[in-house]
């Protein structure tokens, strides 16, 4: 009997003490959450919509004839048909050099950022796995160069190349875009905790050597942090504009960044050049979906930490 009373007091004892049963405090709990839950929501809806209107505003301008770019409203179409007529003017205007400009990119983009990955790659390996005098000071410089903007080093890079005559070459843009100081930051930080160095000393002990076991275990375990360095090297590379605009005269060799703000300052002059803003929108927009379109494919390779615990 005592210990039933006792069993059944207890729950009163609990709201004697707090005010509220023992389920309205679970309830407050769930309450919040809910509404912690909720608020987060609201806030990443509120970044989705800031960083999709400038894409979507780019769409419908891709739509509009120049005169419909300034008439109708901007966040919606004014003649849908009129976008196979505004690339059709993009393979004729000038003779279509607005294709050679996307291929100019492809080109720097490629090139660029594949190369500036495979030099992370193996610099941030070998910042993270091997032991050597000044590893920390050279380390710390690539670390400052992170802060010091790209703008700031163009003239110097400018007159660099120009010793060794490459200015107005592929070679200006691609060289300078081998360079990623945060992509060997990324991989170093991420080889760290990916490749366990039990799993390397293993391999060696089984008699594979330094590039074997670089290539055959440390290299797969790799992969999340490859694909997120190769495509900011080649975004990076892509979005250039200052370093070909310092670089580059001869107009065949022109990135589309570049190429298109050509055309916007003939645009800009009012009377006196040729109004080509529908070409300028729809340029733009054919631009960025090659990048969309890597993102996209690319986003199922982001998978971190495959490798970490896995050594017992």
């Amino acid at each position: 009997m005592t210990t039933a009373i006792g069993a059944r007091s207890a729950p009163d004892a609990l709201t004697t003490v707090t005010g509220l049963p023992d389920h309205a405090d679970h309830s407050a709990g769930r309450s919040r959450r809910r509404d912690r839950r909720i608020g987060s929501h609201v806030f990443l809806v509120i970044l989705a919509i800031y960083f999709l209107v400038p894409i979507w505003w780019l769409f419908v301008a891709s739509t509009k004839s120049t005169s419909g770019l300034f008439s109708s409203p901007a966040f919606w179409f004014d003649d849908p048909a009129q976008f196979f007529a505004n690339v059709q003017g993009l393979f004729t205007h000038q003779g279509g050099i607005y294709w050679r400009w996307l291929g100019n990119s492809f080109l720097y983009a490629f090139v660029g950022g594949s190369g500036a990955t495979v030099l992370a790659i193996l610099a941030g390996y070998g910042f993270a796995k091997y032991r050597f005098r000044g590893r920390g000071a050279v380390f710390g410089v690539i670390l400052g160069s992170i802060m010091v903007p790209l703008t700031a080093l163009v003239v110097p890079t400018f007159m660099l190349l120009s010793q060794y005559g490459l200015i107005n070459t592929p070679w200006a843009v691609i060289l300078p875009s081998l360079l990623s100081p945060f992509g060997v930051y990324l991989m170093r930080v991420y080889t760290q905790d990916a490749v366990p160095d039990e799993m390397l000393e293993a391999a060696r002990i089984d008699g594979a050597g330094e590039w074997r076991t670089f290539f055959q275990v440390a290299l797969p375990l790799l992969k999340p942090a490859i694909v997120t360095v190769l495509l900011l090297s080649i975004v990076g590379t892509w979005n250039n504009f200052f370093l070909p605009l310092a670089v580059l005269t001869d107009s065949q060799l022109l990135p589309v960044t570049v190429g298109l703000n050509r055309w916007t300052a003939l645009s800009n002059a009012g009377a006196g050049g040729e109004q080509v803003w529908n070409l300028i929108t729809s340029g733009a927009f054919i631009s960025v979906v090659p990048l969309i379109l890597s993102f996209l494919f690319l986003q199922r390779y982001w998978q971190g930490g495959l490798a970490i615990g896995s050594v017992k």
